[in-house]
């Protein structure tokens, strides 16, 4: 269940626009289910913050991380990978192609930084912060930290795994981290959401809706 506490956004925050990418949107490669949902939250959130940030997935041809990389595997399944145990996923989000492209139904003028992952053709990469072997950073922590913010609140695609991941690791460096969960959908895949919420809020990440945002 969501925090019912109003923020006042300062310039000490930033809002993390996670992955919302045709890919992830209703007839992309990876859609995540009502995806397009958080298109309108997004918007009047952007609205209320100064500093918004952005992430985009950005892999190249035959990744790691594809079911089509792994000859005799399907989407979902899983394979053990030098860093550990890997989800496979429908080749998605490919350099250049138009499903990688971030939405244009974004209205995000003032937007301020896009940072690309999952580009290393041997790594996954679900955070904005640190790519799935747990030591490749992105520097979104350190740009972060230079330019003074203490807050950050995500949202995007998808709640279980994007999200998440950045989330945990926003506040694993340091940031007071909230999830708004009305701007956020899941793919739910083997009782994933479930996990990653409890992962949050055992890692004391602020769980809130949108509504809980004053507005700008």
């Amino acid at each position: 269940m969501a925090e019912q506490a109003t923020v006042v956004p300062t310039d000490r925050d930033a809002l993390i626009v996670t992955d919302v990418q045709y890919d992830f949107l209703p007839g992309g490669a990876l859609a995540v289910p009502d995806g397009d949902a958080v298109i309108g939250p997004i918007n009047r959130l952007a609205r209320a913050f100064r500093h918004v940030l952005l992430t985009q997935d950005w892999h190249p041809r035959g990744h790691a991380s594809f079911a089509s990389s792994h000859p005799g595997h399907e989407p979902f399944d899983t394979v053990e990978l030098s860093y550990g145990t890997q989800i496979l996923w429908p080749d998605h989000c490919v350099q250049g192609t138009p499903g990688a492209e971030i939405s244009r139904d974004l209205d995000i003028p003032h937007a301020q930084l896009v940072i690309r992952k999952g580009y290393d053709p041997a790594i996954d990469s679900y955070s904005g912060f640190i790519e799935a072997d747990r030591r490749t950073r992105t520097g979104l922590a350190g740009y972060l930290k230079e330019r003074g913010f203490e807050r950050v609140f995500c949202t995007g695609l998808a709640t279980d795994f994007c999200v998440a991941w950045t989330a945990l690791d926003a506040k694993a460096a340091g940031f007071d981290t909230h999830v708004i969960l009305d701007a956020c959908r899941a793919i739910d895949t083997q009782g994933s959401l479930a996990r990653a919420l409890a992962d949050l809020k055992a890692a004391g990440v602020h769980l809130i809706d949108s509504a809980r945002i004053a507005s700008a």
